[in-house]
């Protein structure tokens, strides 16, 4: 459900930016580093969005790559802590547990 409103805002975006670069025709001067030419604002407007989209992209990709190397490194570490059916960090939780409640005792004395 949520995919399908991020799809949904997603075209509403598009067809903002689409009525207002084709309002927006009229030529400028766009200046670069090594000179300067005269496009239509459409076109500097159409491609500053797409750049930017793909720039957002690109960078979401990576957040995503870094977080699935995570996710397995510690599948294998949780895989090895899985010995004959028993979960040594099941007794670690319960063992934290018991050292949690001897310090509540201690404290309320």
């Amino acid at each position: 459900m949520k995919s399908q409103w991020m799809l949904l805002l997603a075209f509403v975006f598009a067809l903002v930016i689409a009525v207002f670069a084709v309002i927006n025709v009229e030529p400028v001067e766009v200046n670069f580093f090594f000179g300067h030419t005269s496009t239509p604002l459409i076109l500097v407007i159409l491609f500053s969005t797409l750049f930017g989209g793909l720039t957002v992209g690109a960078l979401g990709l990576v957040r995503v790559y870094v977080l699935q190397r995570k996710v397995k490194q510690y599948e294998k570490q949780l895989a090895g802590f899985n010995v004959d059916g028993h979960t040594d960090y099941e007794e670690v939780i319960v063992e934290d547990k018991k050292e949690a409640a001897t310090e509540q005792e201690d404290l309320s004395k």
